[in-house]
């Protein structure tokens, strides 16, 4: 669609609290009740121009398994946040900061239905052994999503290939089942062995 278009070219350059319903209709040359007629605000506009492209890049694998398929995701998230789409996404929550309904918004058309999608997984990858079941799936999501968006937010360290491997490395390990831990045992007990 020309506006979605139009919108992620104005992201390119243009921070997202500069842009306006106005710059987006004179970029894809249309009048701003054409805006309004699909979108109740900019903040939707925007959020749904990001959906556009995020979406095909981050997708959730289907033909692995589960756990395996939560690492490729974590993965590909922490690449695309590393480029353009990472601070276009920081931009929508920081202005959601002081703006509620820039929040509502970015949670309603993203972050639900995202978190539905892995929530699924999670849920699986209970069921079949693959993570601990002692924890509720809400706080193995954060678990997992949750060092990314910190990086995201505060550029203290980078979101690259090191700190994804080591980020998943690290948080599989810790949301093993006991059983899978005992079993595989500790680096200690691997060489008394």
């Amino acid at each position: 669609m020309a506006i979605l278009d139009a919108t992620l070219k104005l992201l390119e350059t243009t921070p997202v609290p500069q842009i306006s319903i106005e710059s987006i209709a004179r970029e894809a040359g249309v009048g701003k009740a054409t805006i309004y007629r699909w979108w109740n605000s900019k903040a939707a506009v925007v959020i749904e121009a990001f959906l556009h492209t995020h979406l095909s890049h981050t997708p959730m694998p289907k033909d692995i398994s589960p756990r395996e398929a939560l690492t490729r995701h974590i993965h590909l998230l922490v690449e695309e946040y590393s480029s353009w789409s990472g601070r276009i996404v920081s931009q929508i929550m920081a202005e959601g900061q002081s703006d509620p309904e820039v929040l509502r918004e970015f949670r309603e058309r993203f972050w639900y239905g995202r978190r539905a999608v892995v929530r699924e997984v999670v849920e699986d990858a209970r069921r079949r052994g693959e993570l601990r079941s002692d924890l509720e799936p809400e706080l193995q999501m954060d678990i997992l999503y949750a060092p990314i968006y910190f990086r995201l937010l505060m550029r203290h360290l980078p979101l690259d290939k090191k700190f994804a491997d080591e980020h998943c490395a690290a948080v599989m390990q810790m949301l093993a089942p006991a059983e899978s831990q005992a079993a595989q045992g500790s680096p200690k007990r691997r060489k008394l062995a």
